[in-house]
């Protein structure tokens, strides 16, 4: 049976880490440390969306951060606590409706959302919790930046609507060059300083992502928002000693000898060049292995840059390697064992040659857990 691994110590690990960074942080107001909003959106970065949000609640964090409504209502369905974030706005009257009663944090990024949740709030004859969401470039959702005046004109007659916070997102965090980045933190905070000036509460600021909140401290401001770091996968070099917490297990299934001169997959793409042992392991693309982000800018630049890298990586190793725990070894340990030929839908195929693999030894698979099925059972250790 396969599962996806998550290690607890490892996820408790980052979050000391990320902690500490927070800790180190000189922000807006003086405080001990930013705050930290986890995001939990994807079903928890594909961890199992409430195991993983109680156990960052049960690490300090209580406060939370989601995409999509049905994640909001399926936290509170299971009685998480903590502070909820809805991240998207929405001017859907039903779906705004359904937040507030279940006392989510609603995002506001238009004129339309804001007079939706002004109706309801006065129909319920409550006070809303939002916060504000300013588009600095891009291109989603919330008010865009250049338009401080018309969203002060929206903004000044509010009456039931608390606005707890304030903030955006950056698009290019990831990036080693900062322009970008240091420009839309500069749109972000002359909109602050506007709304500011005209009397209208901002609330906590935040729109540091991962990548953001380790490499730029002085866009720390009161919170960040913090998803793939505590995973341990950076889109950015991982200077930080965090550690990847998750795997996905499988075990072998099947092992034959293989003569010189075999095929091994589809299209043909691998032949054996001596006598090989094979190990076969219930795990393909389906399941998560080996999938990766499409490749999807489209600017001749970005197509140029991934000609170049084509290139370069043709003249490196780029086999894929899974782990094998031989259990008849006396020491037990994990054997590196290559991928061989293409990876099917549900099974790929391992060279073991030499090493004393058996039936039903354990097979360790590097994936994104992003990408495992959801049907595959979450296994916290």
């Amino acid at each position: 049976m396969k599962s996806l691994v998550i290690n607890k110590e490892d996820l408790k690990h980052n979050i000391r880490k990320i902690k500490e960074i927070a800790k180190k942080t000189n922000n807006l107001d003086n405080q001990d440390s930013v705050k930290i909003i986890a995001v939990v959106k994807g079903n928890g970065y594909g961890l199992g969306l409430i195991q993983y949000s109680k156990l960052l609640i049960d690490n300090g964090i209580d406060f939370l951060a989601v995409s999509t409504v049905e994640e909001a209502i399926k936290l509170r369905e299971f009685k998480i606590q903590a502070k909820i974030l809805m991240l998207s706005s929405t001017a859907i009257k039903k779906e705004v409706e359904l937040l507030v009663d279940n006392d989510i944090i609603i995002t506001i990024g238009s004129k339309e959302a804001l007079e939706v949740a002004e109706k309801v709030a006065l129909k319920k004859n409550i006070k809303i919790k939002a916060h504000l969401k300013i588009d600095t470039g891009f291109g989603r959702y919330g008010f865009i930046y250049n338009e401080k005046q018309k969203l002060v004109e929206i903004l000044k007659n509010i009456k039931n609507i608390e606005i707890e916070g304030t903030f955006s997102h950056l698009s290019l965090a990831f990036y080693e060059k900062n322009q970008y980045s240091e420009e839309q933190f500069k749109r972000f905070m002359n909109v602050v300083e506007v709304l500011k000036e005209n009397k209208i509460k901002t609330g906590m600021l935040h729109i540091c992502n991962s990548s953001g909140f380790l490499k730029f401290e002085h866009m720390r401001l009161n919170a960040v928002r913090v998803g793939s770091a505590f995973l341990g996968r950076l889109a950015i070099p991982n200077v930080y000693g965090l550690k990847k917490i998750a795997y996905l297990k499988s075990n072998v299934t099947e092992i034959k000898e293989l003569p010189k001169g075999y095929n091994i997959g589809y299209s043909n793409s691998f032949i054996t060049k001596k006598e090989t042992t094979i190990a076969i392991i219930p795990c393909g693309y389906a399941d998560g292995y080996n999938v990766r982000e499409q490749r999807d800018m489209f600017r001749k630049i970005d197509k140029l840059r991934y000609i170049v890298r084509d290139i370069k990586d043709s003249f490196k190793d780029k086999s894929l390697y899974v782990d094998v725990l031989c259990k008849q070894d006396t020491e037990k340990k994990y054997k590196k064992c290559k991928v061989l030929g293409r990876i099917g839908m549900y099974h790929i195929v391992v060279d073991i040659t030499g090493k004393n693999v058996k039936i039903g030894d354990e097979v360790k698979l590097n994936v994104s857990p992003m990408f495992v099925d959801s049907t595959i059972r979450r296994e916290y250790i």
